[in-house]
């Protein structure tokens, strides 16, 4: 297996300039994880367009943007066992047995092992990264526009199962990502769609403007709307020092929920929120002899840290060889790279190793900035959990607008964004994911490119999308991973019906 574009990315992250570009993301990553609610989405939706606007070359951004993606992952485990409130839906299983280990007067420990366990699977995960994207993209060459509409057909259809606790509402968000994606100048046909007799529509609507809209606008208005809920802080962490007894106990499982979690994030539209919950259950069924799982138990804690992170660095395989985001927040960085006109997919690491193999490297580097900054300033990154919303709310807000004015130097594009914020807010209070939309919006934009040069390669045969074995094996993975979910509902309805008779 050839690696000589990690060793040739190993040279850009090691730069003086990158090292210090993934300290700062690492840092605001984490700052921004231990935020309840935040999540990283809403920081690199925030840093985005700062970073483009500073000319930053586009190893550099997605070097900054991986780094706050892993740092959030890190600390979403903060305000779970000081707050036993997520940092973000991936730290949901943290809070099971992390607050009760906080209310012991153990949450300097929770905090310790949890970081050590991020750790070792951010580690496993980069190293499933680096040497399986290269695996992966080598099949993938094979692939073309037929074979690439069909995996974005998977993809939706993985979406539609997998992300969110209601497919139908994950799915109508998919189709409301499809239209917006739609709106602008029809390049094959020269008509305006969507645009509604708005110049400034002509392009297409921004999308930074979208993805600062959707998640970070619509947050501050959630925040604004439960400021009255309040919650206590453990502030006594007590000792720092993990008992090397309690490292020992929970490495086996942390080694597993790592594996776990790197395998579940290449799946398209999984994300940490799946992961953590399958390596919580499966530690619980494996280790849970005693029940002390959810009372407080070490092992409990580092199965959704090390899976967090793991799935993480998962969610890259998929982005950077096929061109489909693993998650939300891949969602958002393959954006990114979209913003400096590179197209993603099995030749970017041909074309361009330097940015794969850049962000590969920083992901093995920024690890271990992150575990250093971690364990010494813990202490500091909880005091942030007591920011008044008074001063969050308006912060996110100036971030947001000077964030859109400086990529577009739009007024209408701010007026847009805060359009997109107010809607992205009602869907959100209608128990809609905003995710799959961020992810219709990325992903269609690709599918009608390739749609529509399949079908001319073809002169118009919609039989082109079911001819090479590639696109076959991909239907059959969609209509299974469509169907599947629904039989299984199905069977559970029966049980109960006959369960219920008796």
């Amino acid at each position: 297996m050839n690696m000589e574009y990690l060793w040739q990315g190993f040279g850009v992250a090691l730069t003086m300039q990158n090292l210090l570009i993934g300290l700062a993301g690492c840092f605001i990553g984490t700052l921004v994880g231990a935020l309840p609610a935040i999540g990283p989405i809403n920081g690199i939706a925030l840093l985005l367009p700062i970073a483009y606007s500073m000319g930053l070359p586009p190893e550099s951004t997605m070097i900054l943007l991986a780094a706050i993606y892993c740092g959030a992952e890190y600390g979403g485990r903060i305000s779970s066992i000081l707050l036993n409130v997520p940092g973000d839906a991936g730290a949901v299983m943290t809070a099971l047995d992390g607050y009760p280990m906080a209310r012991q007067g153990r949450a300097g420990e929770a905090l310790t092992l949890s970081g050590l366990a991020s750790f070792a699977g951010g580690m496993i995960g980069a190293i499933g990264l680096a040497l399986f994207a290269p695996v992966l993209a080598g099949l993938a060459i094979g692939f073309g526009p037929a074979e690439y509409f069909v995996l974005m057909v998977f993809a939706f259809a993985t979406l539609g199962s997998m992300v969110g606790s209601n497919p139908v509402k994950t799915l109508i968000g998919c189709v409301l990502g499809l239209m917006l994606a739609t709106v602008g100048l029809d390049a094959t046909s020269g008509a305006y769609r969507f645009t509604f007799d708005e110049p400034e529509l002509s392009d297409g609507i921004e999308f930074v403007v979208l993805v600062i809209g959707l998640f970070s606008i619509s947050e501050a208005l959630l925040i604004l709307e439960h400021q009255g809920r309040g919650v206590t802080v453990i502030r006594k962490l007590g000792r720092m020092m993990v008992r090397m007894s309690d490292v020992t106990k929970s490495t086996g499982t942390a080694l597993r929920s790592a594996c776990i979690g790197f395998v579940v994030g290449v799946l398209p539209g999984t994300g940490a929120s799946v992961s953590s919950a399958i390596a919580y259950t499966t530690a619980k069924r494996i280790s849970d002899t005693e029940g002390t799982f959810g009372k407080g138990d070490v092992r409990g804690l580092a199965a959704p840290e090390a899976s967090n992170n793991a799935t993480a660095c998962g969610a890259f395989v998929p982005m950077l060889t096929l061109g489909v985001p693993g998650s939300g927040t891949t969602a958002v960085m393959l954006g990114a790279l979209m913003l400096y006109n590179i197209q993603p997919g099995p030749m970017l690491l041909t074309e361009r190793p330097e940015i794969v193999g850049g962000l590969v490297a920083s992901l093995f580097v920024g690890n271990f900035l992150l575990l250093l900054l971690n364990l010494p300033l813990v202490n500091i990154f909880a005091r942030i959990l007591t920011v008044p919303n008074w001063l969050l709310v308006p912060g996110i807000l100036v971030l947001s607008i000077i964030g859109v004015y400086s990529t577009h130097a739009s007024v209408f594009s701010i007026f847009l964004m805060l359009g997109i914020g107010f809607v992205g807010w009602l869907l959100r209070k209608a128990g809609f994911d905003m995710a799959p939309i961020i992810l219709g919006f990325v992903l269609g934009r690709v599918m009608e490119v390739n749609l529509r040069n399949a079908l001319a390669i073809s002169g118009g045969d919609p039989s082109i999308l079911f001819e090479s074995d590639i696109s076959r094996i991909l239907w059959g993975l969609a209509v299974l991973v469509a169907v599947f979910p629904l039989v299984l509902s199905w069977r559970a309805r029966r049980r109960n019906v006959r369960m219920t008779a008796e």
